[in-house]
């Protein structure tokens, strides 16, 4: 268990190993290590199974079941592909799902990503990016379960049965599994002593610094702390930035004495 808190001008660092007292901390505890499961009603009731993207291991687990997948992205449209194999499934989402266009591999999201993070760093406006294009990448596997035409999406349940899922229209359908790929949330809980999030789950930012904590930086959230700052290429430029200000700004306090 640690905490982060104000001391004075300087910033405490409280853990399981010992506290520390800091002129500046860097907070980058990502995106992708709370399971967020959204709190539909009658999650406690379904008699099946319920697992998050985290716990899928394998397709041969679900043989023979019902699963329903719930989410709109990578990660469901992948793992849709593969249980269809072998189970019968039924795809949820809250939106049509939107599929980037065949060409757009690795490198064209590459390409991008580094357009947007560019386009940043002159003060311009971002180009294309690409949640413009779509949400979910045809990969080879995703785009053979959309020639089989299992790529079908219902719109998103209302609440859940003892045996299933329903609908407001009353409509349902019985299923023995839940798979909930419904992403992450930041880990933020250490900074709660700060009182910075807010009710998005968010800390108001400058570049990487907090509006209203000065001492301290936040990276690789997602595009609220840089451009793709959850992905490899943009967690790296954005700490590239944080670390050069950081830097300038020591060095300044320790010239003026404002330490």
């Amino acid at each position: 268990m640690w905490r982060v808190e104000r001391a004075d001008d300087r910033l405490r660092l409280v853990t399981d190993g010992g506290t520390w007292l800091a002129r500046r901390v860097i907070s980058a505890t990502g995106t992708w290590r709370a399971p967020h499961v959204p709190d539909i009603p009658g999650r406690d009731v379904f008699e099946g199974g319920q697992l998050h993207t985290v716990d899928y291991r394998r397709p041969e687990e679900f043989t023979g079941q019902r699963v329903v997948v719930v989410g709109g992205g990578n990660s469901a449209a992948q793992i849709l592909a593969e249980l269809s194999r072998v189970a019968e499934t039924t795809w949820v989402t809250a939106r049509p799902p939107r599929f980037l266009p065949d060409d757009v591999d690795g490198r064209a999201l590459f390409a991008i990503a580094t357009g947007s993070w560019k386009a940043a760093e002159l003060g311009g406006s971002n180009p294309r990016g690409i949640g413009d294009l779509g949400d979910i990448v045809v990969v080879p596997s995703v785009g053979e379960a959309r020639e089989r035409g299992v790529l079908k999406a219902e719109p998103m349940f209302d609440h859940l049965t003892h045996t299933g899922v329903a609908w407001a229209d009353g409509s349902t359908r019985d299923c023995d599994v839940i798979l909930w790929c419904t992403g992450f949330r930041p880990v933020l809980g250490h900074l709660e002593p700060l009182d910075l999030v807010d009710e998005q789950g968010q800390v108001a930012v400058e570049g990487t610094r907090s509006v209203a904590e000065p001492h301290l930086h936040l990276l690789g959230y997602g595009d609220w702390t840089g451009p793709a700052s959850a992905t490899l290429i943009g967690a790296a430029r954005t700490a590239k930035g944080a670390v050069a200000q950081i830097t300038q700004d020591l060095e300044y306090e320790t010239q003026t004495g404002a330490e």
